[in-house]
């Protein structure tokens, strides 16, 4: 997400870091290129003109301009206009005093509301909470039915309502009920949908409403979908008075438009962003980070805590050692290659990395991710020698991998240079290379090793 504005932001810095001198004229210039890089990357022009505005009044100041390193203080003002942009802070679930609480689930047809509603559920069973789905969605053939198969999938209670029950405040009530008499603490309220918004719907919304006293009014809108999703969010806004978003596909949006415009447009925040289809593939919106991904800077920190929730922590310690000692091995890079499948794609995972040094290209890397299958078949094609030690595999161990592993040796030798680079980047990240003494300073867990 957000690849196209993150290039051109990056060439706007480039090209003021190639001046001598910061002056008002190539300022002017600077922030005439990010006006187009963010109206191209469809982001409101309201928005738009809000922003640089709001730039050019903080970096045109005489301190700017005269400062030692003034282009890394635009930087860290777009950063921080950024960060503004987005919600300055993370918005977290509000939930009732008394349980249980209520979160509806509104947007229009086809934005992800049923899925999104079991991607919510999960996050709150791992996050501590007890959650009860049901769906009011009496209109669209199967819809209740397609929550209840996702129910069954992310291993979750949902109220299934009874024949008698064919009006949404009935289902919504007697959801409230079971969720009281089985202990859950929260109730997921799927609601329906429309092709376009209209008086019927937003009644039904208003008397679910009343009846439920929410402590969340969740708007799902399609990051694909661009300016229509925040016009659809302000609507949903006005008429019935959400409390925050989740922008489902974000992993397929490269414009990044709507997330950039939705808060300041409905004055609500991004609470979660959907980057995936899978079930675990909904994160807690980070204004502060989503900016550091922006500007190139990376996102170490949800890169850190994706990897904690899949690697066992002596694993990763061990790992660590191996790579600080040297001893890392094809079987451990083979195991690493088999937790980092864990964490989703790894072209999302690249992304995450900071752009600089070694690393600085890594976002523009494109992953087969058969390639990784095609690389454990030939690493489980070799014996314990061979993978504790690759130096002794000569030309006739590699034919035999090779036909052990349906490759050919010239996909044998690819994979053992390779193993040589990995060997080497990581000791950079781990040691004392260029990365290794950024990184070493922010004190990064060894899970974060452990999972690379």
């Amino acid at each position: 997400m957000f690849d196209n504005l993150s290039d051109k932001l990056q060439r706007v810095f480039k090209n003021l870091r190639g001046e001598g001198k910061l002056t008002a004229e190539n300022m002017e210039s600077a922030l005439r290129e990010i006006r187009v890089a963010l109206l191209e990357a469809d982001v409101h022009f309201r928005v738009v003109k809000q922003f640089i505005e709001s730039i050019k009044q903080k970096a045109m100041g005489e301190e700017v301009l005269s400062a030692l390193s003034p282009t890394q203080q635009v930087i860290k003002i777009v950063r921080d206009e950024l960060v503004h942009l987005l919600g300055s802070h993370q918005s977290k679930l509000r939930f009732a005093n008394e349980p249980p609480s209520a979160i509806m689930i509104v947007g229009l047809q086809g934005s992800g509301k049923t899925t999104s509603t079991g991607k919510l559920a999960r996050w709150l069973s791992k996050n501590g909470h007890n959650p009860l789905m049901v769906s009011v969605d009496v209109y669209r053939p199967a819809a209740r039915q397609q929550l209840a198969v996702i129910a069954r999938d992310v291993k979750l209670p949902i109220y299934a309502g009874t024949p008698e029950e064919t009006k949404p405040a009935d289902l919504a009530r007697s959801a409230r009920r079971e969720a009281v008499q089985t202990g859950k603490d929260v109730v997921l309220v799927d609601t329906a949908g429309r092709l376009h918004i209209d008086e019927q719907l937003m009644a039904e919304l208003r008397e679910l409403k009343e009846q439920l006293n929410p402590s969340e009014i969740l708007f799902v809108a399609d990051a694909m979908t661009g300016q229509d999703a925040v016009k659809s969010a302000d609507e949903f806004n006005k008429q019935l008075g959400i409390t925050g978003v989740i922008l489902t596909k974000m992993d397929g949006d490269a414009r990044g438009g709507a997330a950039l415009s939705i808060r300041s447009i409905t004055n609500q925040p991004l609470k979660f962003v959907g980057v995936g289809e899978k079930f675990d593939a909904l994160e807690p919106f980070h204004p502060d980070r989503v900016a550091q991904r922006i500007l190139g800077m990376g996102d170490v920190l949800s890169l850190i805590e994706k990897v904690q929730e899949n690697i066992d922590q002596k694993q990763a310690e061990e790992t660590q050692r191996k790579l600080l000692e040297n001893e890392f091995t094809l079987e451990d890079f083979r195991d690493q290659l088999r937790h980092i499948r864990k964490l989703g794609p790894l072209e999302g995972l690249l992304g995450m990395m900071p752009q600089l040094g070694p690393l600085k290209d890594l976002k523009n890397v494109k992953v087969d991710e058969k390639e990784v299958t095609r690389v454990v078949a030939i690493i489980d094609s070799m014996t314990r020698q061979e993978r504790a030690n690759h130096m002794i595999i000569n030309g006739a161990r590699r034919r035999r991998i090779a036909k052990g592993s349906g490759t050919s040796v010239q996909e044998v030798n690819a994979l053992l240079k390779q193993y040589a680079q990995a060997r080497k980047m990581m000791k950079s990240i781990t040691g004392g290379g260029f990365l290794g003494k950024r990184l070493g300073k922010m004190k990064l867990p060894p899970e974060l090793f452990g999972g690379m």
